[in-house]
C-alpha cells in the first residue's frame, strides 16, 4: 500500500476490483452490484478512505486552499476572539476557513472534521471538545494533514499545540489578591476535569501555599465555564460558613457571571468582594465595573496558531511543535486595588 494518503489504487488492490469499480461505489452509482458495493465499503472502513469532494472537483489546483476551524464553544467571546485572529493571517494568505463550534459535543466533532477532510481541508485548527483523544485525530494526522491544537492538549496525539501559561497566570493574579490582604481566596467555575482546569488551580493553590495560606477544596468550585456558571459558582462560595472575600475565576465569562451572582446578594464586586478574571476579552476593560483578568490576547493566539498551521502547510511537511504564550495581569477595577489616592477599595 502506499505511504501517506490512502487512495482509490489502495482501495481497489484491497477489494480486488478495479479502480473505475471504487470510483463507481464512491459515487454511489447503480451499476455496481451488492455484494462488490459491500466488499469495496469494508475497505474503505478499514483503510480510513475518506472521499475528497474538493480533490474530486478541483483536480487542476495544488491546494483546496481551505482551513478547517473547530472550536468548542463559540458563545464565548474569547474563541470569536480567537478566530478573528486566525482570520486575520489566514485571508491575507489566501486562504477560505470553515469555521464550526463544537458546544462540547465529541460526536458534532467528529462529523464536521469528517466533513472538513472530505472538502480537502490543508490544514485544521482546532480547539477540542471535552474527552477528545489522540485516535479522534489520527485520521488526519495519518494523512499528513497538519493539525494546531490550540487551548486545550489532546494526550498523545502527534500535533501542534499552542497554550497560554494557565499556572503562572493563575499564581500572578492570586499573588495580587493577596497583596491586597486578602487570605480567604476562592477559585470559581470552569469544567474539573479538563486540563486548563487542572493548570490554573494548580497556580490557585501555589500561590497560597507560596504565602503560607490553605487551598481547601471547599474553595474550588467547578461549575459552567460561562456567565451562569459564575452566578452558580460565587452563591455556593457565599454560602459557606467562613465565606471568602476574593475570587480568581476561571475565565472572563465566568467573572462575569460572579459580578452578577455578587449583586444579586447586595455586594459590590470591586467594593465588598474582589474578583479576577482570566482571557482579557474585549468586554473586560468596559465593564462596570472594569474587569481585572489576565490577558491571554485571544487574538494573538489565533494569529499564532494560524502562523503555525501555515508553516507546516508551506514547508509541504508536518512538523509537530509545542509553544506555551506568556501571559500579563492587568489590573483594573473588579479587584478593588489601591485608587489613585492610596486608599483601597475593599476591606479584606
Amino acid at each position: 500500500m502506499s505511504k501517506g494518503r490512502v487512495t482509490v489504487v489502495d482501495i481497489a488492490r484491497a477489494a480486488g476490483v478495479s479502480k473505475s469499480t471504487v470510483s463507481l461505489v464512491l459515487q454511489a452509482s447503480p451499476l455496481v452490484n451488492e455484494a462488490t458495493r459491500a466488499r469495496v465499503n469494508a475497505a474503505i472502513r478499514d483503510l480510513g478512505y475518506v472521499y475528497n469532494r474538493g480533490a474530486a472537483n478541483l483536480r487542476q489546483s495544488a491546494s483546496s486552499r481551505i482551513i478547517g476551524i473547530v472550536v468548542n464553544d463559540l458563545t464565548n467571546s474569547f474563541f470569536a476572539e480567537l478566530a478573528v485572529g486566525m482570520d486575520m493571517v489566514l485571508q491575507s494568505a489566501g486562504y477560505v476557513q470553515f469555521l464550526s463550534n463544537s458546544a462540547e459535543s465529541l460526536d458534532r466533532q467528529r462529523q464536521v472534521i469528517a466533513s472538513m477532510r472530505e472538502h480537502g481541508i490543508s490544514g485544521l485548527i482546532l480547539s477540542p471538545a471535552r474527552g477528545t483523544e489522540a485516535a479522534d485525530l489520527k485520521p488526519l494526522t495519518a494523512s499528513g494533514v497538519p493539525v494546531v491544537a490550540v487551548v486545550r492538549n489532546v494526550v498523545g496525539a502527534k500535533v501542534s499545540t499552542l497554550f497560554s501559561d494557565n499556572h503562572a497566570g493563575a499564581k500572578d493574579a492570586v499573588r495580587h489578591l493577596i497583596s491586597l490582604g486578602h487570605r480567604r481566596i476562592a477559585f470559581l467555575g470552569g469544567i474539573a476535569n479538563t486540563t486548563v482546569f487542572a493548570e490554573r488551580t494548580q497556580g490557585w493553590r501555589d500561590a497560597l501555599a507560596e504565602a503560607g495560606l490553605e487551598a481547601p477544596e471547599e474553595l474550588a468550585i467547578a461549575s459552567t465555564a460561562a456567565r451562569a456558571g459564575g452566578v452558580a459558582a460565587v452563591e455556593r462560595a457565599l454560602s459557606l460558613p467562613v465565606p471568602p472575600t476574593a475570587a480568581l475565576c476561571f475565565n472572563d465569562a465566568a467573572a462575569f457571571g460572579v459580578c452578577d451572582g455578587l449583586r444579586a446578594k447586595g455586594k459590590e464586586p470591586g467594593h465588598d468582594f474582589a474578583v479576577v478574571g482570566f482571557d482579557d476579552v474585549i468586554e473586560a476593560e468596559t465593564a462596570v465595573p472594569a474587569l481585572t483578568t489576565v490577558s491571554v490576547d485571544p487574538q494573538g493566539m489565533g494569529r499564532r496558531a494560524a502562523q503555525m498551521l501555515l508553516k507546516q502547510i508551506n514547508a509541504g511537511r508536518v512538523e509537530p511543535e509545542a509553544v506555551v504564550s506568556s501571559v500579563r495581569l492587568v489590573v483594573r477595577e473588579s479587584c478593588g486595588a489601591p485608587r489613585a489616592d492610596g486608599q483601597r477599595r475593599i476591606s479584606a
